[in-house]
């Protein structure tokens, strides 16, 4: 019994050298862009990391500034942590006399200072500045009570 059917039918087994090669270019430039993507991300991961970082640090440090008086110390250094902070302050305003009501001038003179404050971390942290306006007192009278 003759059957033409299978001798005209040529299969094939496998791919051609052809196919292969389109299937590694397509395999690589897929990869390609997974391995950009993921180097994007890492990137971007050190960089919140490290703004992260900046603001504890920013917050930690004007934190601190608050309980510093620059007219009684208008510059120093201090150790908080991991950081170091040094500050200067210069006046940007003349002394005045505080008011206090209902007995007119105040126990306190006040000034406006310009504070420039460096931040210097530990290793892996690079060192910024911040710079605050804040009021310098000083205690220049003393409370008399007026008899009655």
């Amino acid at each position: 019994m003759f059957l033409p059917h299978r001798a005209a039918c040529s299969c094939q087994r496998g791919f051609t050298l052809l196919e292969a090669i389109v299937a590694l270019a397509l395999i690589s430039s897929v990869g390609m862009a997974l391995f950009s993507w993921i180097n994007s991300s890492i990137s971007t991961l050190g960089r919140v990391e490290e703004s992260i970082q900046r603001a504890t640090a920013t917050r930690n440090t004007l934190q601190f500034m608050q309980t510093v008086n620059p007219m009684e110390t208008p510059s120093g250094e201090e150790t908080l942590g991991e950081y170091r902070i040094r500050w200067n302050a210069e006046p940007i305003t003349e002394r005045v006399d505080g008011a206090s009501f209902p007995y007119g001038i105040s126990l306190y003179q006040f000034t406006l200072y310009n504070t420039r404050i460096e931040v210097l971390g530990a290793p892996r942290r690079p060192d910024f500045t911040v710079e605050v306006k804040q009021v310098g007192y000083r205690r220049v009278r003393a409370m008399v009570f007026a008899p009655q």
